[in-house]
């Protein structure tokens, strides 16, 4: 792996911890709260008009499922990227 990778995937580990060590206490919680405790505050006889049909068992497995669906996203882009890289490299290929 060359040396340029390695300290970038450092800087992008550090990047992503940063916040974890600087901000003791903090909630890191998700907009869906934030949104939901808005719209309590602006009108508090809001009723939702939809309910979930299924709520996940715990919040593990909740940002597990989260966690599966980004995962199958960025495997389909890796792959699309990757298909359209090669293919591009064997028409030059065919083309010399």
């Amino acid at each position: 792996m060359k040396k340029q990778n390695v300290i970038l995937i450092i800087l992008v580990v550090l990047l992503a911890a940063f916040p974890l060590f600087t901000q003791k206490g903090a909630d890191f919680g998700g907009s869906d709260d934030k949104g939901k405790d808005m719209i309590g505050e602006i009108n508090p006889d809001y009723q939702p008009w939809f309910s979930s049909f299924w709520e996940p068992p715990s919040s593990e497995i909740e940002s597990f499922l989260f966690a599966l669906q980004a995962g199958i996203g960025a495997g389909f882009i890796g792959y699309f990227f990757g298909y359209m890289r090669g293919k591009k490299v064997g028409a030059e290929e065919i083309c010399q």
